[in-house]
């Protein structure tokens, strides 16, 4: 049984936004347009509404380790894409009451235009030297688009990430800096995934994300001086991805 405490609404925290991030893990499904409106240009019911849709657990539950996401495209109620997910993240973190503006939009242009809002600094990919708790990721590759959330940065320089990504809104890890694949990152994934949500790891047991993550994203961190919308009160910038896992789980 998930043990991570309900995040509050409208606490405009990097804590609260990674607590926020973890509710609907391990048991939303991945699902093409999950998140947006029926138009395909912008948020949906779904991603400015307050908590996570029952109708995403319900879902899920039917679901066997063959899932296949191409089966389900546009069952925009039944799950969340992955800027789907950062959307209805940040409207949950932001917001304590449903209907006013989204933040679902194009995964690879969802960095940069939510620095253009004002809400912290953007670096292109050339220009990403490390990851910390909060970041947004955008990807920067002409065949490929994606957006996640990094939870936190290991010593080996893997990555531990939250996002939403075939077969659903999962803890992963990358390789390491040096491209080891069981890399420290991986493996508090997998510890995390097996205690907590335990159905999904025996389901969808891959917890390995690959070299590209680091190297062809792009970067948008959080302003937390106090002038902006986000803070960092408990100190998530200077914890590591071990350390920020421990505190989110109360462990």
């Amino acid at each position: 049984m998930v043990t991570v405490q309900t995040a509050p609404k409208g606490i405009s925290t990097i804590k609260n936004f990674l607590k926020t991030a973890l509710q609907p893990v391990g048991s939303t499904m991945y699902v093409w347009g999950g998140g947006w409106n029926k138009e395909d240009t912008g948020s949906g019911i779904d991603a400015v509404s307050i908590g996570v849709s029952p109708a995403w657990a319900a879902f899920a539950a039917k679901q066997g380790a063959d899932y296949d996401y191409n089966t389900t495209k546009y069952q925009i109620r039944n799950g969340l894409d992955c800027s789907g997910y950062v959307g209805w993240t940040l409207y949950n973190t932001l917001n304590t009451k449903a209907g006013n503006e989204g933040y679902v939009m194009k995964a690879k242009s969802m960095a940069k235009t939510l620095s253009q809002k004002g809400f912290g600094r953007y670096r292109d990919k050339e220009k990403v030297t490390d990851h910390c708790a909060g970041d947004i990721m955008s990807s920067a590759c002409s065949d490929c688009s994606h957006v996640w959330i990094v939870l936190g940065e290991c010593k080996d320089g893997s990555v531990v990430l939250l996002h939403a990504s075939p077969p659903g809104v999962e803890i992963d890890g990358t390789v390491s800096a040096k491209g080891e694949k069981n890399s420290e990152a991986v493996q508090l994934a997998k510890k995390y995934m097996q205690k907590y949500y335990p159905e999904w790891q025996k389901k969808y047991p891959d917890r390995s994300r690959p070299e590209t993550y680091l190297s062809h994203y792009c970067q948008m961190r959080w302003d937390i001086s106090g002038n902006h919308v986000m803070t960092d009160p408990d100190g998530y910038r200077n914890k590591s991805a071990a350390e920020i896992l421990e505190d989110l789980f109360g462990e």
